[in-house]
């Protein structure tokens, strides 16, 4: 297949301000060790893609950069109205109005803001497990206590929530808060729509509100459709704080910039106002100029062309290493760009530790994320948002010095 964009080149990142590369070593516990003289990294870590972004976004940027003036200034109704058009567009919803949206710093502050709101410090927060390190933290910094539903694999290896699990634990722990993950990072699963709605008529019986991170809702592998969670129910639609980001689908993080979704007037003016205590939660003007960017027929184009590269991506991974390395597990992702490596068998069929894997890997240049952050006993954490010539590159680093090292 030809692409219009480039996916292929390998960009060099150091001396980018890119945390993918240059904070290799710099975090123990956090990031991977960097690689051992010889070996060039590969960051297959940290959440960010290796692909230029799709160049509407510069583009746009760079024009508003070239007005010489950088003071004060109001959202525009573009923005506003390029998102409305995104979700009509890309997710199928009609009813989003201007008034719905609420711009946010980022996700992880929007889902604190929200949680101020709907629950008091010390309450307890239902979180599917495997769980996102970005909830762990957020939550329990702000002297919220999460409790683990685990999700589970059914019969052909595809995670689901268990919903006797769940309602036990909401009732038990009297629970009115729950994060929904859609879809879940880190197993890549995008919810069917008869399980979003049992979820959410379960959260209705026992008057659950629902924090619906949808950051990762664009990254749709073929074959699969994202079901906002807000569209199942009208009910589901009044509970739910939905968070959105262009951020993940056109790798933006370091520009700042996420938004809501709060279709209940009461709960929408008790989260702005929550947000706005800080001072601190305004719009960068680039931000909002990448967003418009981001949302443009020349975006969008980009995004179907990424979405075919890295469904190729998951496939030769995922049959890669499931087939030259017995006992590695995986589940292919139906959404977002991450592996969740299950080594559990594998190690124990070898007698190695997920530590010796995990730094042999790192000695490499494999700089593959620790799985156990997100609640993966033995498990490992793949990025695979980068050039295919560096997924083969990765796979074979894999076979010759940590699955098959002599």
């Amino acid at each position: 297949m030809e692409y219009k964009f480039d996916f292929t080149s390998i960009i060099d990142r150091v001396g980018h301000d890119a945390m993918a590369v240059e904070g290799l070593g710099l975090s123990p516990g956090f990031a991977p060790d960097a690689p051992k003289e010889g070996f060039s990294p590969i960051p297959m870590w940290v959440a960010d893609m290796n692909f230029a972004t799709a160049p509407s976004i510069p583009e746009a940027i760079i024009e508003r950069v070239r007005h010489p003036l950088y003071g004060y200034f109001r959202t525009t109704d573009e923005y506003y109205q390029a998102i409305i058009d995104w979700h009509r567009d890309r997710k199928g919803v009609t009813d989003l109005e201007k008034k719905h949206i609420g711009y946010e710093n980022g996700v992880l502050g929007g889902v604190v803001s929200a949680a101020n709101v709907l629950a008091s410090r010390g309450d307890n927060i239902l979180v599917h497990s495997p769980t996102y390190i970005g909830f762990t933290m957020c939550l329990e910094n702000n002297g919220y206590n999460l409790v683990h539903s685990p999700l589970v694999k059914d019969e052909q290896g595809v995670w689901r929530m268990d919903f006797e699990d769940m309602e036990r634990r909401i009732a038990e722990n009297h629970i009115h808060l729950a994060i929904f993950c859609s879809p879940h990072n880190p197993c890549g699963r995008v919810w069917e729509r008869w399980e979003i709605e049992k979820a959410m008529e379960l959260y209705r019986k026992y008057d659950v509100y629902v924090i619906s991170d949808e950051i990762w809702s664009d990254l749709i592998m073929p074959g699969y459709t994202h079901i906002p969670t807000q569209s199942v129910s009208e009910d589901a639609k009044m509970r739910t704080v939905a968070l959105y980001a262009p951020s993940k689908t056109f790798n933006l993080a370091g520009l700042i910039g996420s938004y809501h979704v709060i279709y209940n007037d009461w709960l929408r003016d008790r989260v702005d106002k929550e947000s706005s205590l800080a001072h601190y939660n305004d719009i960068n003007v680039l931000s909002q100029h990448a967003l418009i960017g981001a949302y443009s027929e020349t975006g969008r184009a980009w995004l179907d062309e990424l979405l075919t590269v890295l469904d190729g991506n998951i496939r030769y991974a995922c049959e890669q290493l499931t087939t030259r390395f017995p006992g590695v597990k995986i589940s292919r992702p139906q959404g977002t760009y991450m592996l969740y490596v299950d080594l559990t068998d594998w190690c124990a069929a070898h007698g190695k530790t997920l530590d010796e894997v995990l730094k042999a890997g790192w000695d490499a240049g494999v700089a593959w994320q620790d799985g156990r952050m997100f609640h993966g006993p033995c498990h490992i954490r793949l990025n695979l948002a980068l050039p295919f010539s560096l997924v083969e590159e990765a796979v074979e680093r894999m076979d010759k010095y940590v699955f098959n090292a002599e």
